[in-house]
């Protein structure tokens, strides 16, 4: 069993997007709901700090901070489809400070912890917010556990979108390997397999890109194909996950067939080869199905402690996958020079 903490706050409805649009501040009820029920359960859930200058900005530009703190007090549109109220400078900044604290606690405890977080943070590039992030959430916990010292970090990235913000930080450190599944061709247009990192980070950047209409078993198969065997070989002393539930079948913004188990089972995997060499730490991203979101956290929680009996729908013993297959035959040709036999 893994003991699993949550840090959340109640604070996170305060960033408050135009009507209608999906990043709203009703995701964060189910983040108090789902957190109420684990104190309900007589677990941790501790409240967040606020990231500090220090931390930002050793992933994100200081002009662009300069341009995001201006942004306090008042509503602003940062692009066509990201955009802050008057508070939600200032959330963003516990947001990402909790995402520090995760990862902080993972390290120092060698326990899973779990950020239940808005706004989301994977596209939000150094010096540009966009999809919804003003700041890289995963990427300002990441380059936080590096400066503290660890030499192998692998954030790995569920979300149907691919995170082109971390993707673009990360993408020349070898310390720091990126890797993600996700919907191609899609938003935000990156994420191909042949995007594989550059000088030192060559090979620590690893796109699965996924057809519309991916399975559980899609999924299954090019993580235990390709996914677990790389996290292994790299042995990461820290693994982050970009934790977005928007590959579910009920989410309106993609065309993936993930269902809620799927996921516990990507959770699983990721959580045991994470606890082969480290610990783990999650942060929350997309997911804008409200009841698919809250029975993926509920199921992720299980997962990541071991509590949940997986479903037996995944038929491993059945034809391969095609999108699976198809898409690991991309990163096969992408990758051999640096992970021979996946």
């Amino acid at each position: 069993m893994f003991p699993l903490v949550i840090f959340s706050s109640t604070r996170f409805e305060q960033h408050v997007t135009p009507p209608g649009h999906p990043e709203r501040m009703e995701r964060a009820h189910v983040f108090d709901a789902v957190a109420a029920r684990w104190v309900e359960k007589g677990r941790r859930v501790m409240t967040p700090r606020a990231a500090t200058g220090a931390e930002l900005a050793r992933v994100h530009d200081g002009g662009y901070l300069d341009r995001i703190a201006a942004t306090a007090g008042q509503p602003a549109m940062l692009d066509s489809d990201t955009f802050t109220s008057a508070d939600s400078y200032e959330i963003a900044l516990l947001a990402a400070g909790a995402a520090v604290q995760a990862a902080d606690h993972a390290v120092d405890r060698r326990e899973p912890a779990f950020a239940l977080v808005r706004p989301p943070g994977h596209h939000a590039e150094r010096a540009r917010a966009m999809g919804f992030c003003l700041f890289n959430n995963v990427a300002v916990a990441a380059a936080s556990v590096v400066a503290r010292g660890l030499e192998r970090v692998a954030v790995v990235d569920i979300d149907v979108h691919h995170g082109n913000g971390t993707q673009s930080i990360f993408y020349e450190d070898p310390r720091v390997m990126y890797i993600s599944t996700h919907q191609y061709p899609f938003y935000p247009g990156t994420g191909a397999a042949e995007e594989t990192g550059a000088g030192d980070g060559y090979g620590f950047t690893f796109n699965v890109p996924l057809d519309a209409g991916a399975t559980d078993a899609d999924y299954d198969y090019v993580y235990r194909q390709a996914i677990v065997p790389v996290l292994d070989r790299f042995a990461p002393q820290l693994l982050l996950v970009s934790a977005g539930f928007d590959a579910h079948e009920r989410d309106p913004l993609a065309s993936m067939r993930m269902t809620t188990g799927g996921y516990a089972s990507v959770v699983r995997q990721l959580t045991e080869v994470a606890a082969r060499h480290g610990s783990s730490a999650f942060v929350t991203e997309g997911g804008y199905d409200l009841t698919a979101l809250a029975a993926c956290l509920e199921a992720s929680f299980a997962a990541i402690e071991g509590t949940l009996v997986l479903p037996e729908g995944i038929d491993r013993q059945a034809t391969v996958p095609v999108r699976g297959e198809r898409a690991l035959a991309s990163v096969r040709a992408a990758q051999t020079a640096c992970w021979r036999g996946i």
